[in-house]
């Protein structure tokens, strides 16, 4: 591909991102070509960095802000040493599975311990075959560490559901599981351009239902399978430091931007600057909402509930992103901070789940919510192409196609999280023993105390 065509593609991809660049099909030849664009080179780079920045230290500090604290070292352990597995896992197969070319539900193993990435390191690469081809303007080797980035932190994310009571060595064996055997088909079917929900048209900028329903169900399924902690409802479970949650969700608040934003692909043709503008107002409308129905439920606006609804409405943003305007984007946020509140609360207290962070209550609801208002929020033009201008609007065809996607996730998701952690159950046990979770697992886990 040169000259005219190679442009064509890089204006494709900063308007429409991958899903627009696929609508190319069979007009152009599927071959590399030019250099890589410095440009966008230099955006994906930092954006993968600060959204590696969303794991270690945001959610590890998140989270070990808001458990008790004999487990505060505990839970920045699963987040530090998820960071390592999954990054292992990644290279050896996970992108593989989720990138490779394969078929509609599940890559080919073309790339398995990245093998070939050698053959194009310094020029862009193309994704897919025959007619569903696309080609990025940064080269392989910065795709690869942009989306393993992704399967870090919603592996991470999981961790909040079950803080205080799972046994680190089956949490090692469950995530590297989930990571292989759920997120990476996942991310298959969504986004990659042979897979059955991208072929639907289903919108998820970045992930919705990849990362967010994902973790949420998940982290719902495992609460439920390990129970509920000791001491639930009468024990004082209060946050250890809200302190370092409140640095934890800054930092997740600054990395979003990279999550977001960077998921254009390009740091030209406005829709990066569209996606980074549309996360601040939908994160911004989530604590609002967020705070005034606790001030006006509970009497007071707590910390604890500012940076719940900034995370909320940073979820629910995710699948909408680079679709939406600011006004949808504000209409997504207050709806994301009313959902999470409802989620972290009445829901949980009336089935009865001991969600310990609310993975599912924040991540799964609001994920739920923004990849459905997407369907009927999204403004053509900033998914539009030359072939088509008109790009994918919001509608009610639209909608159904968006329920379809987080019907799926949530049903796949759900049923092979099941399976997946009674076999680790079987094989090595999920829990710790009562006596370890009284006395704390930074202790029992690790041998080692928070001073």
């Amino acid at each position: 591909m040169h000259g005219k065509e190679h442009r064509t593609v890089k204006r494709m991809l900063a308007r429409g991102g991958l899903a627009a660049a696929a609508l190319l099909l069979a007009a152009m030849p599927a071959t590399a070509a030019e250099k890589v664009d410095t440009g966008d080179a230099a955006w994906m780079l930092t954006s993968t960095a600060i959204v590696l920045m969303m794991t270690i230290p945001g959610v590890a500090l998140f989270y070990a802000g808001m458990v008790r604290k004999k487990n505060v070292l505990a839970t920045m352990m699963q987040s530090f040493f998820i960071c390592g597995l999954v990054s292992v896992l990644w290279m050896v197969a996970g992108y593989s599975i989720a990138f490779g070319n394969g078929g509609p539900w599940f890559g080919d193993f073309s790339r398995v311990l990245l093998w070939g990435i050698a053959e194009n390191w310094d020029k862009p690469f193309t994704m897919g075959t025959g007619s569903d081809t696309v080609e990025f303007t940064i080269p392989e080797s910065l795709f690869v560490m942009f989306q393993m980035t992704f399967a870090i932190i919603t592996a991470a994310l999981i961790t909040g559901a079950i803080a205080d009571r799972m046994k680190f060595s089956a949490l090692v064996v469950f995530i590297s599981l989930w990571t292989l055997l759920v997120y990476s088909p996942v991310a298959h079917w969504v986004w990659h351009p042979s897979g059955w929900l991208f072929k639907d048209g289903a919108l998820d900028f970045a992930g919705g239902t990849v990362v967010h329903i994902n973790a949420g169900v998940a982290g719902l399924v495992a609460a439920l399978v390990l129970g509920k902690r000791v001491g639930y409802g009468s024990d004082n479970m209060a946050p250890h430091n809200l302190g370092l949650a409140v640095i934890g969700a800054s930092l997740l608040w600054v990395g979003w931007f990279g999550f977001n934003a960077g998921s254009a692909a390009s740091s030209g043709g406005g829709r990066a600057a569209m996606a980074m503008l549309a996360t601040q107002v939908a994160a911004a409308a989530a604590v609002l909402s967020w705070v005034f129905a606790e001030w006006t439920i509970k009497g007071k606006p707590s910390v604890l509930g500012a940076i719940s609804g900034a995370v909320a409405g940073l979820v629910a943003i995710t699948p909408a992103a680079g679709f939406v305007l600011p006004g949808s984007a504000l209409i997504i946020g207050v709806a994301a901070g009313l959902a999470g509140y409802w989620g972290a609360t009445a829901l949980k207290h009336a089935l009865g789940y001991d969600d310990s962070l609310d993975a599912f209550g924040v991540h799964g609801v609001c994920g739920i919510v923004g990849a459905l208002l997407v369907g009927f929020l999204a403004y053509g033009p900033l998914s539009g192409t030359e072939a088509n201008p008109a790009g994918t609007a919001g509608s009610l065809e639209q909608f159904i196609k968006q329920c379809t996607a987080v019907g799926a996730t949530i049903a796949f998701t759900g049923i092979t999280t099941f399976i997946l952690l009674k076999i680790v159950d079987v094989v090595i046990g999920l829990r710790v023993t009562e006596e370890e979770e009284r006395e704390g697992l930074d202790v029992t886990m690790h041998g080692e105390r928070l001073n």
